[in-house]
């Protein structure tokens, strides 16, 4: 059998039966597929609902007694590695999405659609172990349920979906179509989920139409009585099967790494090679052919223990569960093979990760206790724009630690200068490159997933649009951190127009500025220091006329002694703004904790606070007797 995703031979053996709750050994069948599912759900602590205090796993649902089950194998007889469940309209009535929408809701929305209840079948419960997700056994799965719900007559097939690791686009691949106004978050799951529908009646199957098409005639001889299902495999204790451990291809790249990193101006997107694409894994060979590498870092067996032990932390007591789990999510792939290798052509580095979810799920497990996996998801679907990449070069790399966004647009015009290494995180060989571009590549460098576009002419009115409202998608949260009058004021003005919030670091004595333009549409720029001014009116100011705007904004009144006594000075004595990396540090951490207030909706007002550290640790501050 050929796998429909990457287009290699994988034999899947599925047996197809239906539960009818008077059938004999009903009630022991339904118990082992729960049991199935609920092992699979729990995804080794991810959902901890489907694990019971006494350590079994339970997902009971009335709905698995005259419904279709669905079975899958390597071969017959061996462990279940996939599971489906497809619902007939005779038990209509404790459909999920029933229960999700509410009955009248539900009958509703199957009216809109030219559908009724005796004729719409539902979808539920795909589950595919970690070792066979690689190999397409859910692609195979959900065409195989499709198939045969369009087999027993189904003009329509409902099934509620989740977001988080992009299910719904899954579903979207076969032709599934989200509801309006369905989608809401649910605990058990710890996400977001909607209800989608599938026309079967329009033979309306998307990209895998050929697939289920010939599964339809499979689906016949899939099925098997109760007694030939092997349900018993379902559950047991098997050991997992041993693993190849070998070098990776690089690593005679690795022992003769070379000095240097290969600057290229502009370079700062990595590539990404999964080696379950042949294409991919040409590439790679190539690249490692070419003498561009120069070195290769390959920590997979760290990073498979970290993520076993970050999903159940209790087994960090026993090194065999741990080495177990390792070989249980490896599920047969060499290690070698497994997750991604990253390719860093400034640097020359060539980096072994961890696949994108299990990467981020063990990057920001130390979040946990502070932002919960939920709320980690929903910061990770934000845009942030960041304008001003000396000061915001901290805050960039703060979001980017702390996982507040996990997409950035980035403008700065400036180039890194050697008088920049007192407070900005670069190097030597920085000097000269830009600064957006200097930041998106530490940011790639702590993960790189993330969607970055960068705008190295910094913010113009020829870039304006297009910043805030173009290319991947609109701007939710801007941090502004330039120098520039008119740029300070122009950004400000097209984020109140789209009501994007602004929060801002002054870099002397902790001043963080924030402006809730989502929550106050009319609210006036910069609390209205600058009265009526606009962005125009800022247009050609003298180098003076800069400094006095820019004071007016922050207060002149409450600025530090140090810069104040500094300011008659700029432009004779000193080159320009004094600021220091502890303060431009601060800085980061406050935008950092603003921002992630504001996203996740938790209490943030618009308004001016210090946090002036003089202050704060003055002797008579000390909590000591």
């Amino acid at each position: 059998m050929r796998d429909v995703s990457t287009g290699t031979e994988v034999p899947w053996h599925v047996s197809a039966f239906r539960l009818g709750p008077e059938e004999a050994g009903a009630a022991e069948s339904v118990a082992l597929i729960r049991e199935l599912r609920a092992r699979i759900l729990f995804d080794r602590g991810r959902r901890p609902d489907f694990r019971t205090a006494d350590g079994s796993y339970a997902d009971d649902q009335d709905l698995d007694f005259g419904a279709w089950h669905f079975i899958a194998r390597r071969k017959a007889g061996g462990r279940p590695l996939g599971y489906v469940r497809l619902s007939t309209p005779e038990t209509g009535e404790l459909f999920q999405t029933r229960a999700y929408l509410g009955a009248d809701r539900y009958e509703e929305v199957l009216r809109e659609y030219g559908f009724g209840a005796a004729e719409t079948f539902e979808h539920s419960r795909l589950v595919v172990e970690h070792r066979a997700r690689k190999l397409g056994l859910g692609v195979y799965l959900n065409a195989f349920a499709i198939a045969a719900a369009r087999r027993l007559g189904a003009k329509a097939m409902i099934g509620t979906s989740g977001t988080a690791d992009g299910q719904d686009r899954f579903h979207e691949r076969f032709g599934f179509r989200p509801l309006p106004g369905t989608r809401r978050y649910v605990e058990r799951y710890t996400e977001d989920v909607l209800v989608m529908l599938y026309q079967a009646a329009a033979r309306q199957t998307g990209e895998y139409a050929d697939v289920i098409e010939r599964l339809e005639e499979d689906f016949e001889y899939a099925t098997v009585p109760l007694q030939q299902a092997g349900l018993a495999a379902a559950v047991d204790a098997c050991e997992p099967a041993a693993t190849e451990t070998r070098l990776p291809v690089g690593a005679a790249a690795a022992r003769r790494a070379l000095d240097g990193t290969g600057e290229a101006d502009g370079v700062w997107r990595p590539v990404i090679f999964d080696l379950g694409r042949e294409a991919d894994r040409n590439g790679l060979e190539e690249l490692l052919a070419s003498g561009e590498v120069r070195q290769v870092l390959d920590t997979i067996d760290e990073q498979l223990i970290e993520l076993v032990n970050s999903r159940e932390p209790a087994l960090r007591s026993s090194p065999r569960s741990v080495e177990r789990a390792v070989a249980e999510q490896l599920g047969g792939v060499p290690a070698h093979d497994y997750g991604v290798w990253v390719w860093y052509p400034w640097s020359g580095r060539l980096v072994h990760l961890l696949p994108r979810g299990e990467f981020r799920l063990v990057r920001t497990d130390r979040n946990r206790g502070r932002i919960e996996r939920p709320e980690q998801r929903r910061l990770l679907g934000r845009r942030v724009g960041i304008i001003g990449l000396s000061v915001g070069n901290s805050a960039a790399l703060t979001f980017a630690m702390e996982g507040i966004g996990g997409a950035f647009k980035l403008a700065d015009f400036d180039a890194l200068s050697v008088s920049n290494l007192n407070r900005l995180r670069a190097g030597v060989h920085h000097v000269s490159l830009n600064k957006c571009v200097i930041a998106a590549r530490q940011m790639l460098e702590i993960d790189p997933w993330l969607d970055i576009e960068v705008f190295p002419s910094g913010l113009t009115d020829e870039t304006m649009e297009e910043f805030f409202t173009g290319g991947g998608g609109p701007v939710e949260l801007l941090v502004e951190e330039c120098d520039t009058p008119y740029v300070k004021i122009a950004a400000r003005e097209r984020a109140r127009a789209l009501g994007i919030p602004v929060v801002m670091d002054a870099n002397d004595r902790g001043l963080l500025d924030v402006e809730r333009f989502d929550l106050e549409p009319d609210r006036p720029l910069l609390h209205g220091r600058l009265g009526d001014t606009t962005s125009r009116d800022l247009a050609d100011l003298t180098p003076q006329e800069a400094v006095d705007v820019i004071l007016t904004m922050v207060d002149r009144e409450r600025i530090s002694p140090e810069l104040s006594a500094s300011i008659s000075r700029i432009g004779v004595t000193l080159s320009s703004w004094p600021q220091l990396a502890s303060g431009v540090a601060l800085g980061g951490a406050l935008t950092a904790d603003a921002a992630r207030r504001i996203l996740l909706g938790l209490p943030r007002p618009s308004g001016r606070f210090y946090t002036d550290l003089e202050l704060l640790t003055a002797a008579d501050r000390s909590t000591l007797a």
